[in-house]
C-alpha cells in the first residue's frame, strides 16, 4: 500500500494466492484446488525485503545488494562490517527470518587483504568464518588488494558440459548439431557466474 499499489489489485492478487482457486474452460469449471506457489512470489519478496535495505542503507559507508533471498553485506570496516549484520539481524527477525548461518561468510579485499582479522559475532553468537572466495549469484568473489572475480568455476562446468555432449554425440552429429548444442548449453554457463536466509 505504500508504494500505492490500487487496493482492487492489491486485494485481488492475495485473494487469488491464498485461497482456492480453480480454472474456467468456457462454461466448465474444473475442482478447486490451492496454488502452492506462484509467479508473483519473488517479487513480493523483494518488495518485503525492500524494507530491510532501505534499513541498512542509510549510513553512505556501508551497502546492502539484495536479490531475492541472496544478501551481500559491503562495508569498509570489521566493526562496521558487524554492526551492519547486528542491524540486518534484527531487521529480519523482526520480519519473522533469519540468516543462515552455515551459508554466510566474510571476505576482505583491499590493501591489507592478507592481514589476520578479528571474528565477527552474530547477535545469537554464531562466529561469521574468513574465507578467501565467496560465491554471491554464482559469482565468484575472491580476496584481493583490488575487486576480482574468478571464472574458473564457470571453466570447469562449460568444459564438464562440453564433455559430456562430445561424449554423447561422439563423430555422429554434424558441425551445425554440435555448434548449437554448444551455443545452447554449454556458453550459458559463462553468462551466469550466493547470506542466504532461511525461511
Amino acid at each position: 500500500m505504500k508504494r500505492n499499489v490500487p487496493i482492487q489489485l492489491l486485494l485481488g492478487l492475495l485473494e487469488n494466492m491464498l485461497f482456492d482457486s480453480c480454472v474456467k474452460w468456457e462454461n466448465v469449471y474444473s475442482d478447486l484446488f490451492t496454488v502452492m506457489f506462484g509467479v508473483l512470489a519473488p517479487f513480493l519478496f523483494a518488495v518485503f525485503l525492500d524494507e530491510l535495505s532501505d534499513t541498512c542503507n542509510l549510513d553512505r559507508n556501508r551497502f546492502i545488494v539484495v536479490y531475492a533471498d541472496d544478501i551481500l553485506l559491503i562495508s569498509p570496516s570489521v566493526v562496521n562490517l558487524e554492526n551492519l549484520i547486528h542491524l540486518c539481524e534484527r531487521e529480519l527477525n523482526w520480519l519473522d527470518m533469519a540468516v543462515n548461518y552455515k551459508k554466510s561468510c566474510c571476505l576482505r579485499i583491499g590493501p591489507r587483504c592478507d592481514v589476520s582479522c578479528a571474528n565477527i559475532t552474530s547477535l545469537i553468537g554464531q562466529v561469521l568464518p574468513w574465507t578467501n572466495v565467496i560465491r554471491y549469484l554464482g559469482i565468484f568473489i575472491v580476496q584481493s588488494k583490488t575487486f576480482k572475480c574468478s571464472i574458473d568455476e564457470a571453466k570447469h562446468s562449460f568444459y564438464r558440459a562440453a564433455n559430456a555432449i562430445f561424449g554423447k554425440i561422439g563423430r555422429f552429429a554434424s558441425e551445425e548439431v554440435t555448434l548449437h548444442l554448444l551455443k545452447t548449453k554449454c556458453i550459458p554457463l559463462f553468462s551466469y557466474m550466493d547470506l542466504r536466509l532461511s525461511h
